[in-house]
């Protein structure tokens, strides 16, 4: 059961369609007989004709059906079909330039194609299959084959609108792509929203919920490092699946290799977490303490905050020593949400 104080600030979060809270509750609406996530467009009902609930299986439970319009029952991003049929035409025919009619061969439109690239990846449909092009480029030039076959092969007739467009995407000229590092993103779902994940081949370099602070800056540090472009790897796959499994049975095992970038000091701490034993918590100077740093808690809270690797690395995990959650990158909602899971 939730507290008075809850209650409140689930309703906030239900007024102001607050996507933090999308996943940590469901509210039943008394007047309608019908259950939403926080997020629903709906017109919202008086506090005293809502019922909150952990789960939508509660909601079920206490006879709710779920809303039509935000689908309660489905994950809250979802890829419409029409992204994944345009995601694999783009991976079938990479050298391909759309036209309408390649749209309505998929019964949707540029228009369409463009709006939903843009809510799913920040970018629009024509950007996306541009950097896919561009990431086969990079991968082909790599394995030695020759500029001008790699240019042909990615639709591209004229030699400076290649190196254009090879340039803008990658940061080098094809000439010098064999000094560029290439990275893949993906988005992946959970119950509490998308989360971004970027790999090489060899090993996951972040993973973070798409609404997390600070996000944009870890991924500008990556793109100082080399090209990040949408794909997947087996990296990306790796994970997508434990990912799945963590969310059904929090003592899932991460086996997915990974990569962290930080100083020395951060690197004790983020492998000190990693140790915290699922179910459980540790204070940041329990945390100092263990690294033999015991007067170090404030620098412990910080390198906590740099962690690019959610959930793996359990940030999460790590609260004031006096009971309280603190803070958390992916918002205290989400972090309330993990413990309570992991505790289950």
């Amino acid at each position: 059961m939730f507290s008075e104080v809850e209650k409140n600030q689930m309703y906030e979060a239900l007024l102001n369609r607050d996507a933090a809270y999308d996943g940590v509750f469901y509210v039943g609406v008394t007047s309608t007989g019908v259950f939403c996530r926080p997020t629903c467009p709906a017109r919202k009902p008086k506090k005293e004709h809502c019922e909150f609930f952990k789960t939508a299986k509660e909601a079920l439970e206490a006879s709710f059906r779920p809303c039509k319009r935000c689908r309660p029952l489905s994950n809250p991003e979802t890829v419409p079909k029409i992204v994944r049929d345009l995601i694999e035409e783009v991976e079938k025919h990479p050298e391909k330039r759309w036209k309408e009619a390649d749209f309505r061969a998929l019964s949707t439109s540029a228009v369409q194609a463009s709006r939903l690239f843009k809510k799913r990846f920040g970018m629009t449909f024509v950007a996306y299959a541009r950097a896919r092009r561009m990431g086969i480029a990079m991968k082909q030039i790599k394995e030695k084959t020759a500029v001008i076959d790699t240019q042909l092969d990615v639709g591209y007739e004229s030699g400076s609108g290649f190196r254009d467009a090879f340039s803008k995407i990658m940061g080098a000229p094809p000439v010098k792509a064999g000094n560029v590092a290439l990275f893949l993103s993906a988005w992946i779902d959970t119950p509490l929203g998308p989360m971004l994940a970027i790999a090489d081949d060899e090993a996951l370099l972040l993973l973070e919920f798409v609404g997390r602070r600070g996000l944009e800056r870890e991924v500008i540090k990556l793109r100082k490092r080399g090209a990040i472009i949408p794909g997947v790897n087996k990296v990306l796959e790796q994970i997508k699946k434990e990912l799945e499994s963590y969310f059904i049975d929090p003592k899932t095992t991460f086996t997915t290799p990974i990569k962290t970038f930080g100083t020395p000091f951060q690197k004790r701490v983020w492998d000190e977490l990693m140790k915290i034993p699922v179910g459980e918590t540790r204070s940041y100077a329990e945390i100092a303490k263990a690294i033999k740093k015991p007067t170090g808690y404030r620098a412990v809270a910080q390198a906590n905050g740099t962690n690019q690797l959610a959930i793996i690395i359990p940030c999460h995990r790590v609260i004031n020593a006096s009971g309280e959650l603190g803070g958390y990158g992916g918002g205290v909602e989400k972090k309330k949400w993990l413990l309570a899971h992991e505790r289950t």
